[in-house]
């Protein structure tokens, strides 16, 4: 039967191993960081000792006990919180790698509450190895790939839209979609534009050249 002193030990252990996967992406600035993750490898490690200790302690009195049962709704329930991290930028969803670690933490949490420490830390280690070395690969060889939002707002004039695609054809931005709003009383227009910026990006160049458009008070790329 587990112990009370075993249980605190495993706490520490999920606490510390969460809080290195937490750590990660709070230097990111994910909206889920280092007290989120500590706190649910916490809660997931003692919700599987609690589990083991339900089925194994009072075997007596519950000879059917299932140790996993507890396992299982930490699982499910797991999803909550990850879909919660997500969030939508335009046709950008980010959130999800934190959603996934969320996930995965619970699960070495589940881990060390039922003492299987050294695959533990085999898990967070191969948890950091994937956040922080195929996080540099992605925006080494997969970013300038990313098709991004461009809003630009501005007042409206003849031939405002022709000359902002223009712009970005001279610019060599891929333009996958292009919607016009205009706000008749205000003689406002915002232009949004879905398009994917070429290998050789220069941001200064895109800058400087956007913001010499006639009529463009503001613009933001995300």
């Amino acid at each position: 039967m587990i112990t009370e002193l075993q249980m605190v030990l495993r706490l520490v252990i999920a606490a510390v191993l969460g809080g290195l996967v937490g750590f990660e992406r709070e230097r990111h600035h994910q909206p889920a960081g280092l007290r989120t993750h500590t706190i649910l490898a916490i809660g997931s490690a003692l919700a599987m000792c609690l589990s083991i200790y339900l089925a194994t302690g009072l075997r007596d009195f519950a000879p059917n006990g299932d140790p996993a049962r507890l396992a299982a709704q930490v699982i499910s329930g797991i999803g909550f919180l990850g879909a919660g991290a997500i969030l939508r930028y335009g046709i950008n969803v980010r959130g999800l790698t934190t959603a996934t670690s969320f996930w995965t933490v619970a699960i070495v949490g589940l881990a060390v509450g039922a003492g299987h420490y050294v695959a533990a830390v085999a898990a967070t280690t191969l948890i950091l190895a994937a956040l922080e070395i195929l996080d540099r690969v992605e925006k080494r060889f997969f970013a300038r790939l990313a098709f991004r939002t461009i809003n630009i707002k501005g007042k409206d004039r003849p031939y405002i839209v022709e000359d902002v695609k223009k712009a970005f054809s001279a610019l060599n931005i891929e333009t996958k979609s292009f919607n016009v709003s205009k706000d008749l009383e205000a003689n406002e227009i915002e232009l949004v534009a879905i398009a994917r910026f070429p290998q050789t990006q220069d941001f200064d160049k895109i800058v400087a050249d956007l913001s010499h458009i006639e009529g463009v008070k503001e613009f933001d790329v995300h």
